[in-house]
């Protein structure tokens, strides 16, 4: 042994540069191991969650429900159960694709921060004109009472999260079973039973009760209003007069045996036609035009005459048609493009933050035809297909420019502009929930609850009458619109919008917008917070400023501020 290390010291002796070169390399793989060691320590924690989601979201079409819950990393599943009686098992986890991707996005929708700051609510103690509840059904796996999507929790779930869950699809009804199933409809197909037999304590919240076995605790959603009411994947429309040419109206017509929504809905999908309109055993199918826009809403009682195939269904007669909207998408107003020579007339579409400017820009490129810019760049918001947002907001390739601006010398940039302007309290809080939780989320409660709401409010409120105020002042040809306007008469109002922008008005394209008016940045009607976020100061000081706004407005001939900004 002795010999070998001998010769081992001689030859390093010989050669010194070799022996540093040795020791040096030694010291540094031992400090990249180490180093190696220390960002896999801190990383694999934070990143374990982000890895099982992506697994997950591959194996999403081939994996079996079982191996997925063995995973730990998806409790919560959407499934279409108007056509199943099967209680388990997703349907869209068979399915590859678009659709597939779809379902496990919004599956990220419900966030354990949101359900922790819901816990302990009682839900038939809701604030009025929320939802209100009406009572226990009965419920079959094989024909269930509400038939629209479902949602399970069998750990967290509450009261709030269903009723929410439906009112941001739509629905007008939600129903909890069995403790931690959530069902959604728009029309109760069963009939109701003794409360005592509603007797399951919610997984996620001990002191409500969500249904029972086989039963259902039902909830009317007030607000759903605002939204769409939907029968499964198609949107109820409402009651409405026969055309008083039907053929030319609705030209696709068909009489249906044992006649159905679904049946109607399912024959006009396969026609790709955007409308279903009952009419007793008859079915047509179409779009909506001048002939048939949809304006002149009747009293649904008009429209209750049972379906032969369904008894909790209204088919509408020959007199009164019940219309729903299928999902096939009316192509009439998709095409968007920029301006084929540059525009030299700048036009403003300007407002406060949180006050509907992306909204009225999806509803402004559907009704044109024509892109519009943006004073800013929001990658985002370019992702979701504003294209116009790369542009210099001077290219003069785009119909008109989003801005928040209100100084003299940024205003007087333009040639003519659209003033939105929303009531301030719900601006202030739409802006809010974009600027701690993105275009379509929501701040978190610590924030409401923490020192930044009350710094915001001090700040920003100012702003939305000095916004307003400079428009006024130093904008040329200012045309103003409310945004609760704009949601109650989006034809009439919006058409006003094309005119000032100089463009023909196109009735086919403006009726195609209303069935599409909602666009991808739309928050829930129903996620609001448990309490006031508005102190008494602060309301006097925000009622102060909607005086002078209103003011000012008529000083300029134009109408004041809606009724509902008012101070009561």
């Amino acid at each position: 042994m002795a010999k070998p290390l001998l010769k081992i010291q001689r030859y390093f002796r010989r050669k010194p540069v070799r022996f540093f070169s040795l020791i040096l390399l030694y010291l540094t793989a031992g400090s990249l191991v180490f180093l190696h060691s220390g960002f896999v320590g801190d990383s694999s924690t934070g990143t374990r969650r982000g890895r099982d989601s992506v697994v997950a979201a591959e194996m999403g079409s081939r994996t079996s429900m079982s191996q997925i819950r063995g995973l730990g990393i998806m409790s919560r599943v959407f499934k279409d159960t108007r056509k199943s009686g099967h209680r388990y098992g997703p349907p869209w986890m068979k399915k590859t694709g678009h659709e597939g991707q779809e379902v496990q996005r919004r599956g990220g929708d419900y966030t354990n921060n949101w359900n922790r700051a819901l816990k302990g609510r009682n839900a038939k103690d809701m604030d009025e004109g929320r939802a209100k509840y009406i009572g226990c059904y009965v419920d079959d796996t094989q024909k269930r009472a509400l038939r629209g999507v479902s949602f399970f929790d069998y750990k967290k779930m509450t009261v709030f999260r269903c009723q929410d869950n439906c009112a941001e699809r739509g629905y007008m009804y939600a129903g909890l079973e069995f403790g931690a199933e959530c069902y959604c409809g728009h029309k109760i197909q069963a009939p109701n039973t003794s409360e005592s037999e509603c007797n399951m304590e919610c997984k996620g919240e001990k002191s409500n009760v969500c249904g029972g076995a086989n039963r259902l605790s039902i909830y009317r959603l007030e607000l759903s209003q605002e939204s769409a009411r939907r029968y499964g994947s198609a949107i109820f429309k409402g009651c409405f007069h026969r055309p008083d040419n039907v053929t030319l109206a609705l030209p696709f017509s068909a009489v249906i045996q044992n006649m159905s929504v679904d049946k109607c809905v399912d024959m006009c999908t396969e026609r790709e036609k955007s409308l279903a309109v009952l009419a007793g055993d008859r079915c047509y199918c179409g779009f909506p035009t001048p002939l048939f826009s949809l304006h002149e809403l009747e009293d649904e009682n008009m429209c209750l005459h049972h379906c032969q195939g369904e008894e909790f269904e209204s088919c509408g007669n020959e007199e009164y048609f019940v219309v729903y909207q299928t999902q096939v998408q009316d192509n009439r107003c998709m095409d968007r493009h920029f301006l084929s020579t540059r525009s030299k007339q700048l036009v403003a579409l300007a407002s406060f933050p949180g006050a509907g400017n992306t909204w009225a820009r999806h509803l402004i490129e559907l009704a044109t035809g024509f892109y519009t810019g943006s004073y800013y760049f929001d990658g985002s918001l370019y992702n979701k297909g504003f294209k116009g947002e790369r542009d210099h907001w001077r290219s003069g390739r785009t119909i008109c420019i989003k801005t928040h601006e209100s100084g003299k010398k940024e205003i007087e940039a333009f040639d003519s502009s659209i003033l939105m302007i929303r009531n301030p309290y719900k601006a202030l809080m739409a802006e809010f929930n974009r600027k701690y939780g993105g275009h379509i989320g929501f701040a978190s409660q610590a924030h409401w609850r923490g020192k930044e709401w009350p710094e915001f409010v001090k700040n920003y409120a100012p702003w939305w009458a000095s916004h307003t105020l400079d428009w006024l002042h130093y904008g040329k040809r200012v045309h103003v619109v409310h945004f609760e306007d704009l949601k109650r008469d989006l034809f009439s109002q919006l058409k006003g919008m094309v005119q000032l922008l100089g463009l023909k008005v196109s009735e086919d394209r403006l009726l195609c917008v209303e069935g599409q008016k909602d666009g991808n940045f739309k928050r829930s009607g129903l996620r609001k917070l448990e309490y006031d976020p508005y102190t008494p100061e602060m309301r006097a000081s925000i009622n102060e400023l909607i005086r002078t706004v209103d003011t000012a407005l008529k000083k300029r001939n134009m109408s004041g501020v809606p009724e509902e900004y008012m101070p009561r």
